[in-house]
């Protein structure tokens, strides 16, 4: 992402070390799935297997994700808009 000075701080450090737009998506993508994985499956689930495989039991982490797959989803929508990924 090329950082000019009307480029946002809360852009700046989502995308800062981020280069392309394909990359971003794999970062929107990861964090996506680590959201799935932090939600507290153990609690809707009786089968062993289910708390052996996802570990976390409280919502918190899930919490955190949440708006975190929207911050970076909404700094992707203004690199988009204003044309500052790299050639």
């Amino acid at each position: 992402m090329k950082i000019s000075d009307n480029t946002p701080l809360w852009v700046t450090l989502a995308y800062g070390n981020i280069n392309t737009r394909k990359s971003a998506l794999i970062l929107i993508l990861c964090s996506v799935i680590f959201t799935v994985y932090c939600f507290p499956w153990a609690h809707f689930s009786q089968h062993p297997m289910v708390a052996r495989l996802f570990l976390i039991k409280d919502w918190s982490w899930f919490a955190v994700m949440l708006p975190m797959i929207a911050w970076y989803w909404l700094s992707l929508k203004w690199v988009d808009k204003h044309d500052a990924w790299g050639s």
